[in-house]
């Protein structure tokens, strides 16, 4: 059992140290003089990001299925069995693909907010790349953190996945009916941050933190950090039981996390200028929450229906819900532009 453990815990060290070394070359390398990203460039990142989760899978599949490092999927109706071999690899891939589309997807709704902060901290071009670095390095960290008390709960005790459902139903409700944006001035953090320590009213180039009239003093491109990661942790709220809801294996859960937020800051500068034309896409992020909420409210009858092809389905109705929301914003926007 140790032994298990141990190989559990190096997984994690592995995974976690080539994601930091990817974005060490990211940041270090690529992205090293601060300059503004072009729509072509981020859609290069958003490539090599989508191409590396797909590689990602088939690692999952082979891992899952020769239980390297002591990857093992739980059969649902026998908890305590562990299961590998074709089957379980399949299953774990098309989990890890169905969470990693899913959190992708809530991030977008994501996007909306932080092109609301940048415009409101008047955050130069040049510097909102390495603004969402920062950003994006603190939200796998929180994110990180979230997962490891969630999988706890699930695994300690099994009624809070229909706790979690019961919460999705009721985000999907309410971002359904919502038509209020974040105000940033109201951010408590921000509000804190500025009695804490005084503030420039100019950037100093890419620093968070100068010394002004003798004091440390923060820069706008502090606060627009800290509207950055307090929004992260509201987004997570929503997006860590919506994974839950499509599996409860801790490292599917927490590499298919990953996955999505890395591909966040290049989706962010391909996508930020057109997202007011996805105007149902909020609709079907609200439906597809909804979906998933009652999935884990009424998981056990539709296991004993449906079997293990349930998370089959869930992929379908998944791309179904999003790619409808698309469609049916792209549609609406031509017929718009015609009139």
């Amino acid at each position: 059992m140790w032994l298990g453990v141990d190989m559990i815990v190096w997984l994690y060290v592995i995974f976690i140290a080539f994601v930091l070394a990817m974005l060490a070359l990211d940041l270090g390398v690529f992205h090293r003089k601060a300059h503004v990203v072009s729509i072509k460039e981020s859609l290069v990142w958003v490539g090599v990001w989508v191409s590396m989760a797909l590689l990602f899978s088939v690692f999952i599949y082979f891992a899952y299925y020769h239980q390297w490092f002591g990857l093992s999927l739980r059969q649902l109706e026998k908890p305590h069995t562990l299961w590998h071999g074709p089957a379980a690899a399949s299953k774990a891939v098309v989990l890890f693909l169905t969470g990693y589309m899913v959190e992708e997807s809530l991030s977008a709704d994501n996007m909306f907010v932080i092109a609301m902060i940048m415009t409101f901290f008047a955050v130069p071009r040049q510097l909102q790349h390495r603004l969402l670095y920062w950003g994006i390095l603190g939200a796998l960290v929180m994110r990180g953190a979230m997962i490891g008390v969630g999988s706890a709960l699930v695994l300690t005790f099994d009624w809070v996945l229909y706790i979690f459902g019961a919460f999705l139903v009721f985000t999907a409700i309410k971002m359904f009916f919502s038509k209020e944006d974040a105000d940033v001035k109201q951010n408590i953090l921000v509000r804190y941050a500025r009695k804490l320590m005084p503030v420039t009213d100019d950037y100093h180039g890419q620093k968070f933190v100068v010394r002004h009239a003798g004091k440390l003093a923060l820069t706008p491109l502090a606060l627009a950090l800290i509207s950055i990661e307090s929004a992260d942790v509201i987004f997570a709220v929503d997006s860590i039981p919506a994974i839950f809801g499509i599996t409860a294996d801790t490292f599917l859960v927490f590499t298919s996390n990953v996955f999505a937020i890395l591909g966040l800051r290049s989706l962010f500068f391909a996508l930020a200028g057109i997202m007011a034309r996805f105007q149902y896409l909020k609709v079907s992020l609200s439906v597809l929450l909804a979906v998933i909420g009652v999935k884990m409210l009424l998981k056990e009858p539709l296991h004993r229906w449906i079997g293990d092809s349930l998370n089959y389905y869930t992929l379908g109705i998944t791309v179904l819900i999003l790619a409808s929301g698309v469609v049916a914003s792209v549609i609406v926007d031509k017929r718009r532009n015609k009139s």
